[in-house]
């Protein structure tokens, strides 16, 4: 499963139109080289979206040279001359939140017109991924020449960051504000996403990526004669070595009370687990150098490693010391429900007899009635999944998922009320920034007479500036924060956001569900429904 992640690529290719190629017509996937038909021509790919910015009607590589030539820079072998950004989507985006190759492309115009200010871009989607996956993304290539003086961005740290005839730089902060902004650009399109600030489960690096494409092509292609012949191959699918590492480290832990028998368990297969400076590494039988927490994702670094271990030895002693008398209480099934259930998702019975008042057919109703007959089964599933043992017990767990789901919805509202205060002041005191050399120079100006002339020669920045600190006054700011402290301050509520969104997704279809459940049970049972109540949902 692949969630919104952005990526970042430079390029010192002098050839501006190598990039429109890549884009217009198709690669190979592992070799990156065009893929020509018999007449040895470029195939073009079947769809995509494409439009530039800011090239005055210009094809894009011959408005990049341009630039180059006029402000006379990129003109060296070592001068990276473009940046490509891709922004990929969740490949469930499209059936479940309506994203399409054209809202996506829209999307990508929008968020580089507003990050990539001055610079002349190519914006390209593909309506999708390697091997058929199906995530939509979307390609952002611009000249690392800036061509217009533009406003100072809360990723920018130096005054040429702003500047025509600057280059644009892609700093560790820059990178990690861009994916702030695909994070929140998510939230509020309503698609899904994943924090993309704080590290990831699994670090799958391209090197690996690839290495396991590769592996799973050659691995089909040696398995296609036996399959052929109907013969079942043993395996079918390829796993690089990092990713059975990963899988071992991982039964381990499902058993584990302690590290010292976490330790053992991997001994056994093979697996030395090392800790060193509070991190750990794991050293495989076929290497001489150990793979580092890091190179494999944030669940297998030591503080994750340790806090289940710790949540593995507290369930032990939670059961040996349970009263298996105790029924368990309702909020324990809602935990219980937030383990992955292979139940497929239920849906309401079907009143067939107010249907057929309405002059549904005989046709309808011998589908209406294989129809209740499946969901009546997946019903009763989940209500003994639950541990439910009254409908009464289930109204109640009713309620409480409703209260957590609206619990959830008033903080997450709290939160983006917060995180608009902030950018706003962001907004404000980078504006404040940019005047600083106009308002220098005023306190240079000996005479009120030159103060004066020089205000109006200046007078669009001291407007600018003059907002701002009416802006200051009128929320009682008397000492301005760093841009650096402000902008991390936004990244962790940007995080936070994402994991209480997250969070209320989840609980809103667990309320669903089991609000499915209840009316089908009600329906089953022939009993008279309650009022029902108004579902409350977050606006984003």
């Amino acid at each position: 499963m692949r969630l919104a992640t952005l990526k970042h690529i430079n390029s010192k290719n002098a050839d501006y139109g190598a990039a429109e190629q890549y884009l217009l017509f198709e690669h190979d996937e592992f070799t990156m080289k065009p893929v020509l038909d018999e007449t040895g021509r470029l195939i073009p790919r079947e769809d995509y979206r494409l439009s530039t910015l800011n090239c005055g009607g210009e094809d894009f590589a011959v408005a990049c040279m341009r630039a180059n030539l006029r402000y006379e820079k990129n003109q060296r072998r070592e001068d990276v001359k473009s940046h490509h950004y891709i922004i990929s989507f969740d490949p469930r985006d499209g059936p479940d939140n309506g994203l399409t190759a054209d809202r996506a492309q829209a999307l990508g115009e929008k968020f580089c017109a507003e990050h990539f200010p001055g610079h002349q871009a190519l914006v390209c989607t593909h309506p999708d991924g390697h091997n058929h996956s199906g995530n939509i993304h979307v390609h952002i290539v611009i000249n690392s020449l800036r061509i217009e003086e533009v406003p100072f961005l809360p990723y920018m740290d130096r005054p040429a960051d702003t500047k025509a005839g600057c280059k644009h730089r892609c700093t560790d902060a820059a990178l990690r504000y861009f994916k702030s902004e695909v994070m929140e650009m998510c939230h509020r399109e309503g698609l899904y996403q994943i924090d993309l600030l704080n590290g990831s489960k699994n670090r799958v690096t391209d090197r690996e990526y690839w290495a396991q494409k590769k592996g799973q092509a050659a691995l089909d292609k040696q398995n296609a004669p036996m399959i052929a012949g109907g013969i079942t191959p043993r395996q079918t699918k390829f796993e690089t070595n990092k990713e059975k590492l990963r899988q071992t480290i991982r039964e381990a832990l499902a058993t584990a009370a302690s590290f010292d028998e976490f330790s053992s368990l991997l001994l056994r297969e093979g697996v030395a687990v090392k800790e060193s400076r509070g991190r750990l590494s794991y050293l495989t039988p076929d290497r001489t150098k150990p793979i580092t927490a890091r190179k494999l994702g944030d669940d297998f670094d030591r503080a994750a490693v340790l806090a289940v271990l710790e949540q593995n030895a507290a369930r032990a002693a939670e059961k040996a010391a349970a009263i298996s008398s105790t029924p368990p209480s309702i909020q324990d099934q809602l935990r219980a429900d937030r383990v992955a259930r292979t139940t497929p998702n239920v849906q309401r019975l079907v009143d067939i007899e107010q249907k057929k008042a309405e002059g549904k057919g005989r046709g309808y109703e011998r589908w209406a009635t294989m129809h209740n007959l499946k969901q009546m089964a997946a019903t009763l599933n989940v209500y003994q999944e639950y541990g439910f043992t009254s409908p009464e017990q289930l109204e109640a767990a009713v309620d409480t998922a409703y209260e957590e789901m609206r619990q959830t919805s008033g903080e997450l509202k709290t939160l983006e009320t917060k995180l608009q205060g902030k950018k706003e002041l962001q907004q404000q005191v980078l504006a404040y920034a940019k005047t600083k050399p106009a308002r220098d120079g005023l306190k240079a100006q000996k005479s009120p007479k030159a103060r004066e002339a020089y205000r109006q020669a200046h007078e669009s920045d001291f407007i600018i500036a003059d907002a701002a600190a009416r802006y200051f006054r009128e929320h009682g700011i008397t000492k301005l924060p760093a841009r650096k402290v402000l902008q991390d301050e936004i990244e962790q509520l940007v995080s936070k956001k994402s994991s209480l969104y997250n969070t209320y997704h989840e609980q809103k279809q667990r309320y669903t569900e089991l609000q499915t459940v209840k009316r089908n049970i009600d329906q089953i049972l022939r009993r008279s429904e309650p009022h029902r109540r108004k579902e409350q949902s977050h606006e984003r």
